[in-house]
């Protein structure tokens, strides 16, 4: 399983920002320099990005951990820094599995921006009738995350796949109505004029 490097960052952040805390400063620049690299490879081929993580990330995530563990034995065992070095410490194996593997991010801030509205509106859900209510609730709030994902306007995208559907789309042509295959296919805007 793989951990999130800014839930690390941001232990060491709120200790850092009263300016009293120079190991939690230093934590801070170091996950910083591996930001760095995060963001010139962004968006490259998983081979690429593991083979610059290899080469540049891994000496700088080894060198931070080897130096997390030197500065724990320096600090009294119950302070909030030495909580926060403990807290990385205790997830090492799942912070360095990004090192492996470039199809994974060193974080997990996409994932938690994309559910962020389906988060919000759990409560909702709770009111979706019963199990089988829960369970379309869940398969709606999907379609319209995929769409935002692709693009798409998800009023448009419904609006369009509820015609295709009740004007008799074949169920063996149903996987072109997935929003990813939708995106190429969207119907022009209405301009308001005939």
């Amino acid at each position: 399983m793989a951990f999130c490097w800014r839930h690390v960052r941001r232990r060491f952040y709120d200790l850092a920002r009263g300016g009293v805390a120079p190991v939690a400063a230093e934590a801070l620049k170091r996950i910083g320099e591996i930001y760095a690299i995060e963001a010139e490879i962004r968006g490259r081929p998983a081979a690429e990005r593991q083979a610059t993580r290899a080469e540049r990330s891994r000496p700088l995530v080894e060198a931070l951990f080897t130096w997390l563990e030197a500065q724990l034995a320096r600090l009294p065992a119950s302070s909030p820094t030495a909580e926060a070095t403990r807290y990385a410490l205790n997830h090492r194996d799942g912070l360095v599995r990004f090192l492996d593997d470039g199809r994974i991010e060193a974080d997990t801030n996409t994932v938690e921006r994309a559910i962020r509205p389906i988060c919000l509106s759990r409560k909702n859900a709770l009111f979706a009738s019963g199990d089988d209510g829960g369970a379309r609730w869940a398969a709606i709030a999907s379609l319209v995350e995929t769409c935002k994902m692709n693009g798409i306007d998800p009023q448009r995208y419904f609006t369009d796949l509820l015609t295709r559907l009740v004007n008799g789309w074949p169920n063996s042509r149903i996987d072109e109505l997935m929003p990813w295959c939708w995106a190429g296919t969207e119907p022009a805007p209405s301009t308001g004029s005939p």
